[in-house]
């Protein structure tokens, strides 16, 4: 690619190339292929796409992949043990089973290859000495879905045995979806919150400390904090939802002036009472308006092999 462009990016592309139409099935799609400029088809079944596309050419797709990770095992343990951990980089380095120095170098690297990026904190911990992780983000959907579920496999894959891949995606293929739809919507609402306020956001993104996360803080320029949850199971989200959220703000001292809340399954009647000028609500639907208007201009242009 010519440049590395985000995550809004990408999803424009992959849907304007792929003529979707059904936003919850290109999140799936776009979960597993997202950021190769593929063309997929998704009136056929993802998995046997899967099957046809990166399975029959594991030593391929593997071979291209070395050229970036220079075949070093030490890139290959940190990168799976992201895409399948809670991206904390020192939970990585433990799972990966390196040390500090070699794992922090071997990250710098796969940074500056446009593999991964950097994902701070919006705000410090409450306390100064705690010590808290940075984490780290796939810089393509597709990158993540390779190391979790075909580098980790490759032994099977690369006979020809597919089960044991299968078995792993049927108990993962659902957070992939999710975890997609949670990048979108910290898009999502600064979209939407600087084109209806004179105070823009600055920074968005998430909070972390050793005991607390939130799955959105964003701040203003005028240093008010917007604070948000995602609900991805299959019950509607409840009022419970803003009052656990509040709790965390709370414990975090932070103060914030406004609350969103993302529900991929609807809200309670008595959590949509709540809703005010300080209380937003987005379904999966919402989504959608990261998808206005699109054209041929949205198409990136990809440099690597096509399947």
């Amino acid at each position: 690619m010519s440049k590395k462009p985000n995550i809004v990016e990408q999803f424009r592309s992959f849907c304007y190339q792929n003529n979707a139409t059904n936003l919850e099935l290109a999140l799936e799609y776009f979960a597993v292929f997202g950021g190769m400029g593929w063309h997929v088809d998704m009136s056929v079944p993802l998995e046997e796409l899967i099957e046809e596309k990166v399975l029959n050419n594991y030593r391929y797709i593997h071979g291209d992949l070395t050229k970036i990770t220079n075949s070093k095992e030490i890139h290959h343990k940190i990168l799976s043990a992201l895409a399948v951990g809670d991206r904390r980089e020192h939970a990585a380095f433990k799972k990966a089973q390196v040390d500090r120095i070699m794992g922090e170098e071997s990250i710098d690297y796969l940074i500056d290859e446009g593999l991964l990026k950097h994902d701070k904190s919006i705000e410090k911990p409450l306390k100064d000495h705690e010590k808290v992780s940075n984490k780290l983000l796939f810089c393509q959907p597709f990158m993540r879905f390779w190391f979790a579920l075909i580098s980790p496999n490759y032994k099977s894959i690369k006979a020809g045995d597919y089960e044991e891949f299968y078995q792993r995606w049927n108990e993962m293929k659902i957070e992939f979806s999710n975890h997609i739809a949670q990048q979108l919507f910290l898009e999502l609402i600064k979209k939407a919150h600087n084109e209806n306020s004179d105070d823009p956001i600055m920074k968005i993104g998430s909070y972390w400390d050793t005991n607390i996360n939130i799955d959105l803080l964003a701040k203003t320029k005028s240093g008010k904090f917007i604070a948000g949850a995602c609900k991805f199971s299959k019950a509607k989200a409840k009022k419970s939802e803003l009052s656990k959220l509040k709790e965390l703000c709370s414990v975090a001292k932070i103060e914030a002036q406004y609350y969103v809340i993302f529900s991929k399954n609807k809200f309670s009647t008595e959590l949509k009472k709540e809703k005010s000028e300080n209380l937003h609500l987005f379904a999966l639907k919402s989504l959608g308006s990261l998808l206005l208007d699109l054209n041929e201009k949205d198409m990136l242009v990809n440099t690597n092999k096509k399947y």
